[in-house]
């Protein structure tokens, strides 16, 4: 099993806004020796010195995230395998695509072993650049080869120091969005500030490199950036087509470089959904961010050779409707109080029925299941239904798929950031329900956006849509774990704004008093002086024995995570493997992990021969787990997926009944006539069993 262990001994301000406040100005002029020139000066002054330190930020970050990789696994003395088995489950998987591309004799033959791929799924060809988001890999590949760096840098640095790379740009784009809503760069580097301190909650990108949201984060805080700067009011129309034009290619990059960007892009269809309804920013604006969505998609979607799961996407579907309903309702945003919010109850299940109309006709149409599992899956996280569906409960029982660890509210209230984050989201909550009920009130309100910038109570467009935005994504970091990376983030760029905007400054100085500068230094100098070394003899034991042991073309079942890395260390063909998105892959992967199921041995050598298997392997760490709780154990899920009764103390339902064989891994070990008449043990260290499975049937 893999591990950290301890490194041995080595014996060898400003942001302009387009209508600064009056006070600003007062004091601006006071300061300034010449009018309009001087402040001019000033200007240019602010936005090169907040510039310059958001540039400085950023690649101390990446330096800094790349500095904790190389202190935690000693990444530049480890041998080869040993940096291609840290890459783990489906990171591994990624990347054996960006070193199958380099291997390959030219680009043309690369590009045509990953659209007509026989490797990733034994007995099957499938083109990867359809199935899965590597484009990242193939562009990386190129330039690995088309620039002169191959003597000073070998492909695996290439890689990682690329993605650190792009942590720059993240932090970059954090900084940059809040300078632009509180109008002073302070607020952007209290936000990288409050990311690097807060890196536990942040981010992994330093432990899970090639994982698909590391690429795509990035592109979708540019994005975010870049919808902040558009939804200001009264802009050139140069500045507003370049800002459009940055809009879509950060919302196609994002969209390119992670499978689960539908998703992400709904929730942000549902803000400007909300704001276009309450009136709190131009329909106008909200058309052109809808219409970039489905575009980006659908240049995706033919990138990805018309990948079905786009096409049933339910994004497309809402945004699609959101127009239809428009249309059918052109007198939304007049009326009385209750006569506007009657027709805004109706808009609202107007888009509803009509999105789930259209995805259902769209899905029938394409007969689409590959996002039928996400489905059961939030079926059965939010109590719409128990359900034995091995697919949703292999996700139910994941850690990183259940509610947000209560303890996570600790670790960012140690740097005050949860805190400032609460305060500011109480006062702009409070200031969104005065704003949208005044818009709902006002009869004449089409031209609200404009008015409300002149009354007294005001939000502006782009703080608006940071707030629901936050608000939303809040919410699904509370319900799922692993999105919390896309709440966190946003939470330092919100807090600090709100810190520093001019709106709050007398109310923040009178909460002085919490300061505590030890809060604000928690341990990154420890962290940086901590050495460490990856350590897992067992797994470079095995693919070692793979590489010296087995044919080429030999086929390898086992867990869809040690399978990646099967593929990557070794290149052997796999029976299954993590990117879980396609259903025939999904029913595949339970016909495998029958091995860890009380099945007989017959049957589960037949099962295994279907998908040309030639070698078996057999984790102790799976088939003795003990990490999750009874019920949720990968035995378990079989068990109960087969109608069999789980093992241990402890209840079954009713209808469970005992199982007719013992279960296979534990069994085979006893090497028993019809075990071996089937499987012969080939390789076994602590961890692994590999057994060669007979031709016979």
């Amino acid at each position: 099993m893999m591990s950290i262990r301890q490194r041995r001994e080595i014996r060898a301000t400003e942001v302009s806004e387009d209508f600064p406040a009056q006070e600003e100005n007062v004091k601006l002029e006071n300061k300034l020796p010449s009018g309009c020139t001087s402040r001019r000066l000033w200007k240019i002054l602010s936005l090169t010195t907040g510039g310059t330190i958001a540039l400085c930020i950023g690649l101390l970050t990446s330096v800094y995230l790349a500095t904790l990789h190389e202190n935690d696994l000693w990444f530049s003395n480890i041998k080869e395998v040993e940096r291609e088995i840290s890459f783990r489950t489906e990171c591994g998987l990624y990347y054996s695509y960006y070193k199958q591309m380099l291997q390959a004799p030219t680009l043309v033959q690369g590009f045509h072993g990953l659209i007509y791929d026989n490797k990733t799924e034994s007995m099957k060809t499938i083109n990867l650049l359809q199935r899965m988001n590597i484009y990242q890999e193939v562009f990386l590949s190129i330039l690995y080869r088309v620039l002169p760096i191959q003597k000073y840098l070998e492909p695996v640095y290439f890689y990682i120091y690329t993605l650190f790379g792009l942590q720059a740009i993240y932090v970059t784009a954090l900084y940059i969005t809040s300078w632009l809503l509180s109008g002073t760069w302070l607020s952007g580097l209290l936000a990288a500030f409050w990311y690097v301190t807060n890196r536990i909650d942040t981010t992994r990108v330093e432990f899970t490199i090639p994982l698909r949201e590391n690429w795509a984060l990035p592109f979708f805080a540019i994005q975010i950036a870049a919808i902040t700067y558009f939804l200001r009011p009264n802009l050139q129309p140069l500045s507003e087509r370049l800002t459009l034009l940055a809009i879509f290619i950060s919302t196609f990059l994002f969209s390119l470089t992670w499978q689960f960007n539908q998703f992400m892009m709904l929730m942000q269809a549902l803000v400007l959904f909300t704001l276009d309804s309450l009136d709190m920013l131009p329909a106008v604006k909200a058309t052109w961010l809808y219409g970039i969505q489905i575009t980006s998609l659908l240049l995706v979607c033919i990138l990805q050779f018309f990948n079905s799961m786009i096409l049933g996407s339910l994004l497309i579907s809402f945004n699609l409707s959101v127009f239809v309903a428009r249309k059918l309702q052109k007198n939304l945003k007049t009326g009385s109080f209750l006569n506007r919010l009657g027709k805004l109850l109706l808009h609202l299940f107007m888009v509803l029925c009509l999105t789930l109309f259209l995805n259902n006709i769209i899905k029938k149409i394409l007969n689409l299941k590959s996002d039928e599992h996400i489905f059961k899956f939030l079926k059965a996280k939010f109590g719409l239904g128990a359900t034995r569906d091995f697919d949703a409960n292999l996700y139910l029982c994941e850690e990183a798929f259940g509610l947000l660890p209560f303890n996570t509210f600790g670790r960012l209230s140690d740097t005050l950031l949860f805190y400032a984050y609460i305060f500011v989201l109480s006062i702009t909550v409070t200031v969104a329900f005065v704003v949208a009920f005044h818009n709902l009130s006002d009869s004449t309100s089409q031209q609200s956006v404009g008015k409300m910038e002149k009354g007294t109570v005001n939000l502006k467009p782009e703080t608006a849509y940071n707030l629901i935005h936050t608000i939303l994504f809040g919410f699904l970091a509370l319900s799922t774990m692993r999105m919390k990376y896309l709440w966190t983030s946003h939470m330092c760029v919100f807090a600090s704004f709100g810190l520093c905007s001019p709106e709050i400054w007398e109310l923040l100085l009178k909460s002085v008093h919490l300061y505590n500068p030890k809060r604000f230094w928690p341990g990154m100098m420890d962290e940086l002086s901590e050495l460490r070394e990856f350590y897992d003899p067992d797994t470079v034991e095995l693919m070692n024995w793979i590489n010296s042991n087995t044919p080429r073309k030999a086929v390898f079942a086992g867990s869809m995570q040690l399978l990646a890395g099967v593929k990557l260390c070794t290149g052997r063909t796999l029976t299954n493997h993590p990117h879980y998105e396609d259903s025939s892959l999904r029913e595949r992967t339970r016909a495998v992990y029958q091995i860890y199921a009380k099945r007989a041995p017959e049957e589960v050598h037949a099962l295994l021969r279907s998908f040309g298997t030639d070698y078996v392997i057999l984790e102790d760490s799976i088939c003795y787990e003990r990490r999750h709780h009874r019920g949720c154990r990968l035995r378990d899920l079989l068990d109960i997926a087969n109608g069999h009764m789980m093992d241990g103390p402890g209840e079954n339902d009713p209808d469970l009944k005992p199982a007719d064989h013992p279960r296979f891994c534990e069994e085979i070990k006893r090497n028993l006539p019809p075990y071996v008449a089937h499987f012969t043990r080939v390789f076994q260290n602590k961890t692994f069993h590999v057994y060669k499975l007979s031709r016979n049937k």
